[in-house]
């Protein structure tokens, strides 16, 4: 596996066989391995390790970038030719800015004590072995006996590094532990599911995630149909990801000067309920993933959303650059590179990737917010979610293994699946209630902290058949 020592001295060949005026490399190695199990059986077992270099050169604003995953001299030559060749042939980019330095790329590093910063290697996880993984599932298959259902998932594992270096003097690394567990209990006409990961694999409860998918299985046999309509709707911290993570990629800068953003003219508008606060918090104890972008820039902590008003968004630094040039400028509150930016070239430009939801002052659990429900929608977890239209924010798709119906304070039965047209302006306006956030996993979106809400006239459409 790569260190930072061996990355560095990969980096100090790469510049010898390069005669560009800039060069930079982003290493990525990892070690993952996986155990899949269905019809309550293991059937699957794959571990991979692998280590690349993406090597970046520059000549006066043309850039281009070509990939090694065999480190000796003919291979790192080889890069770096098709690198270099590739640059050469480009048209100059007038907005390409020159590499970082290191004082540059970490001045965004407001962490006075350094020793307080979340860690997100562990011995536990990276020692995990296939015999562990087996073990764990055979506890999953038990459970499901038990129940006389049917499970099926994955059990994964996985230690990673990151590091960027370029010419210019910079040097950062990320070194992080990843464990996941994903849980589909079946029953003749219902299902149940549970995931989570964390780079902890104590953080996990492998027995209480396949009892809770369990519990939702048998819970949910037998559904009923009800009719579509707007519902007070509870949405399990999972389904609150997967649906609110369509609308991230709006809190870029690039997406504010292509004119494609839903905030385009909102900035600084109250666009969501007084409750709703959101920032974008790489450090945050409950994230994961490398604390700096693809240009090596430190992420910083950036409040999005302030009592429902939309405060920021993020910028790469180029694109900082051409937004202070802008018309914008001024209008879109503060503008300065926050460490968002992917690796370049790229035409995405940034996007927040460490989203944090702010808990509300009474926080209330799921279980209270059901016993106060006089008729609404528990939702489990949503999928096959796709945009309608991106400028009021609405999305459509479905429930999915384990939605039921509360009347009275009380769950009362499970309900065959709905389709939603649903507006997120909408939906983070009508927000009653919200639990304490937490790390949560979907199929949609990518990992954030976010809370259970209970949300009015959620718009459900149809009733499926199944």
């Amino acid at each position: 596996m790569l260190t930072k020592e061996k990355a560095a001295n990969i980096f100090d060949r790469i510049r010898r066989f390069s005669s560009a005026d800039e060069v930079e490399a982003i290493f990525t190695g990892s070690r993952f391995a996986l155990t899949r199990f269905a019809n309550n059986a293991i059937h699957q077992n794959v571990e991979e390790e692998n280590s690349i270099v993406s090597i970046r050169t520059n000549f006066a604003g043309r850039t281009a970038r070509a990939t090694a995953n065999q480190f000796d001299d003919e291979s790192l030559r080889r890069a770096v030719a098709v690198s270099e060749n590739l640059a050469r042939v480009q048209a100059p980019d007038p907005d390409l800015l020159p590499m970082p330095t290191a004082d540059e790329a970490n001045s965004g590093d407001k962490l006075a004590d350094k020793s307080v910063r979340a860690t997100r290697f562990f011995d536990e996880t990276a020692a995990i072995t296939p015999a562990d993984r087996a073990e764990v599932v055979k506890s999953i298959v038990s459970v499901a006996g038990k129940h006389k259902l049917t499970t099926a998932g994955i059990y994964s594992t996985s230690e990673s590094r990151e590091g960027i270096f370029n010419s210019r003097g910079l040097a950062n690394w990320h070194h992080q532990t990843l464990a996941e567990i994903s849980i589909t209990m079946l029953a003749e006409d219902s299902s149940g599911w549970q995931k989570l990961n964390s780079p902890d694999v104590r953080n996990l409860n492998p027995a209480r995630l396949a009892e809770t998918a369990a519990q939702k299985a048998v819970d949910s046999a037998h559904p009923r149909e009800i009719a579509p309509g707007k519902y007070t709707v509870i949405l399990e911290p999972a389904a609150v990801l997967d649906i609110v993570g369509f609308m991230f990629w709006d809190y870029s800068g690039v997406a504010i000067l292509d004119q494609r953003s839903f905030l385009n003219d909102r900035i600084g508008a109250k666009l969501f309920g007084e409750n709703i606060n959101i920032c974008d918090d790489a450090e945050h104890p409950l994230q994961a993933g490398s604390p700096f972008d693809g240009e090596g820039m430190r992420r910083q902590r950036v409040q999005l959303v302030e009592n429902g008003v939309v405060k920021r968004v993020v910028y790469a630094r180029a694109t900082a650059q051409k937004m202070k040039n802008s018309e914008y400028a001024g209008k879109v509150g503060p503008i300065e590179p926050t460490g968002h930016g992917f690796p370049l070239p790229n035409e995405m430009g940034e996007m927040p990737l460490n989203i944090v939801f702010g808990g509300p002052e009474n926080p209330r659990s799921v279980e209270e917010m059901i016993a106060s429900t006089e008729r609404g929608v528990l939702v489990t977890r949503l999928w096959y979610i796709r945009e309608v239209d991106p400028y009021e924010k609405i999305v459509t798709g479905m429930t999915r293994d384990g939605t039921f119906l509360v009347e009275n304070g009380k769950i009362q039965c499970g309900l065959r699946n709905f389709r939603f047209n649903q507006s997120l302006i909408s939906m983070l306006s009508n927000v009653e209630a919200m639990s304490a956030p937490v790390r949560a996993s979907g199929e949609e979106s990518f990992d954030m902290v976010v809370p259970a809400m209970k949300v009015k006239k959620f718009n459900f459409t149809e009733a499926t058949k199944f």
